[in-house]
């Protein structure tokens, strides 16, 4: 069963700095259909204007991943951590027992582009952790890359939930095909460009849940970017 979230259909707000989509409640936007889906708790999708940002504050018991578009984003924590994520990098920030941080817009002139997603993990109480890792274009080209998982196989990023994130790149006709245990579930994401997924067309911004398919065939209709969580 394939059930699409559009999205026009999303919570969309504007703050003047930051333009901000909601695929799931979140902060003033509440629908009570869309929670969540399964441990999946937030896709965000963010515009920073140049300058601007996230100042200070705290998080904790969940699973962080930041995935830049377009742009740098400057993370700065309570663990020392300071670095710029760019895109094709992914970060993974473990919140667990309690952790601050800030997210500016490093640049000057230009916005910045990114999703931020949350997933729920598996125990609370970890203790916080930080991870950021670079997936070129050539490594996501017509393949499902992993880039985050439960043990980090592959050069991915490591979350404590058992959870699997794969990234594609997708030109015209280009296809990825990815097989779905029969207890397993699927979120498809759409970053940009447009896509069929089992022959359903979704464009960017649009998200689709997945369950009692056991493949997954994304093909490109334009150029495309996709992620695909697969999880329990």
């Amino acid at each position: 069963m394939i059930t699409i979230r559009r999205s026009a259909d999303r919570g969309h707000f504007n703050h003047g700095w930051l333009d901000t989509y909601h695929t799931f409640s979140f902060a003033s936007y509440f629908d009570p259909k869309f929670m969540g889906y399964r441990v999946l708790r937030v896709i965000n999708e963010d515009r920073v204007l140049p300058g601007e940002g996230f100042p200070t504050h705290s998080h904790a018991n969940m699973e962080i991943i930041t995935y830049i578009l377009e742009g740098a984003l400057e993370h700065k924590d309570s663990m020392g951590h300071s670095s710029v994520i760019r895109p094709g990098e992914v970060q993974r920030m473990s919140a667990g027992t309690g952790i601050t941080h800030s997210e500016f817009n490093c640049s000057t002139i230009e916005p910045v582009h990114l999703l931020q997603i949350w997933i729920v993990p598996e125990q609370p109480g970890v203790e916080p952790g930080y991870e950021q890792t670079a997936f070129g274009p050539e490594e996501k080209r017509g393949i499902l890359r992993l880039i985050a998982s439960r043990d980090g196989r592959e050069g991915s990023v490591t979350i404590h939930q058992d959870v699997e994130l794969y990234a594609t790149l997708l030109d015209p006709g280009l296809q990825a095909i990815h097989r779905l245990a029969p207890d397993r579930y699927a979120w498809i994401q759409v970053t940009r460009g447009e896509i069929t997924l089992n022959g359903h067309p979704m464009r960017a911004g649009d998200g689709a849940s997945v369950s009692d398919e056991p493949q997954i065939a994304l093909v490109g209709i334009n150029p495309a970017e996709v992620l695909l969580f697969d999880m329990p």
